[in-house]
């Protein structure tokens, strides 16, 4: 065979092998590590972080956290290119659907495009729950419905009614060509920061009842609508899988610790040693019976290993607050939106 032949033949079957594994490859297997690149963006140069994840603005004075990349163990990671991004999706609409998890990925991902086009033209309004980022130049809409539940919370004579049959806000999400939901962290919510009185399902209502069996009611509905109202060939669907907290060191081998205030660093390796939060399995359990495709965005483990990611003191409630729950930006949810950026590709 001509040697030339040859070579083209072996290098188109090395490319099919790289693609065939970037493919079929776990992004959610790995490690972080060490990268003097990072991060992506400088929180200097994307004024639209809000306070209460702006870490550094916020005077935390430590910035190893920043140099970290998450490894696959068995492939690597595209790294996000923003203006490819904003072509790939000139004139379509992206939106994040969930609670404050959510707004932390959002603003992650407005501050990853406009940090690749710093002199772009941009919008932004608010209607209601829904805020609205408009990359003008590109006509790209980053959008956020902020809903903590998913179903519906309905006010009526008796009360405020969580409605874990009812999803009528489902109507915000018809027609988005990219949508991205979040639940889990108000799910355990009691006392005055419950903003519910009541629970109703099957038509009867409940003062209370069991919070993970409630969850799991409240995804069966929104997985219904996945499959009633998803055209597949217009809208991708993801799921962020559970977003950990960090307030007991004994689950990372550090019972001294009582919060994530003062880490500095990841857990090395790829396990965590307290284990993964029940929420994943019933998450898991529900998105296996949508028939529609749905893509789980399954960014728990790799979450739970960044213990110092977190604002703790460094976010909206300062010295007072301690906030081991949302992340600090730049920081993991850049992650997330890197492996995002892979799937959609």
């Amino acid at each position: 065979m001509n040697p030339w032949a040859l070579l083209v033949i072996l290098t188109v079957l090395v490319n099919f092998h790289q693609s065939d594994a970037q493919k079929t490859c776990d992004f959610f297997q790995g490690r972080w590590v060490g990268d003097s690149s990072y991060p992506l963006y400088n929180s200097s140069s994307c004024p639209f972080i809000q306070r209460e994840f702006n870490c550094i603005k916020n005077g935390r004075p430590d910035y190893l956290y920043l140099k970290y990349r998450w490894q696959p163990l068995a492939c690597n990671l595209s790294r996000f290119d923003g203006v490819k991004f904003l072509r790939r999706y000139k004139g379509k609409s992206i939106m994040f659907v969930g609670d404050s998890l959510s707004r932390n990925q959002w603003l992650s991902l407005i501050c990853m495009l406009y940090s690749a086009v710093p002199g772009t033209r941009y919008t932004e309004t608010a209607v209601g729950e829904v805020s609205t980022f408009t990359f003008t130049d590109f006509e790209v809409k980053v959008m956020l419905d902020h809903t903590v539940y998913l179903v519906d919370v309905e006010r009526e004579d008796q009360g405020r009614i969580l409605k874990l049959d009812s999803i009528e806000g489902g109507k915000l999400w018809k027609g988005i060509d990219l949508l991205i939901f979040n639940t889990w962290h108000w799910w355990n919510r009691r006392g005055p920061t419950q903003p519910w009185d009541y629970i109703e399902v099957g038509g009867q209502r409940y003062k209370d009842m069991d919070r993970v069996l409630a969850f799991e009611k409240a995804l069966t509905t929104w997985a219904t609508w996945v499959d009633t109202n998803i055209d597949p060939a217009k809208t991708k669907v993801f799921f962020q899988g559970i977003s950990p907290s960090h307030y007991n060191g004994s689950t990372w081998n550090e019972p001294r610790a009582k919060s994530c205030l003062g880490q500095k660093l990841p857990l090395a390796g790829s396990t965590y040693p307290g284990g993964l939060p029940p929420a994943l399995t019933v998450l898991k359990k529900v998105l296996s019976t949508i028939k529609k495709p749905v893509q789980l965005l399954d960014i728990t483990n790799l979450s739970l290993l960044r213990k110092d990611g977190h604002p703790s003191i460094y976010g909206l409630g300062g010295r007072t607050g301690m906030d081991c729950s949302h992340w600090c930006l730049p920081g993991v949810p850049d992650t997330w939106n890197q492996i995002l950026y892979n799937f959609i590709l």
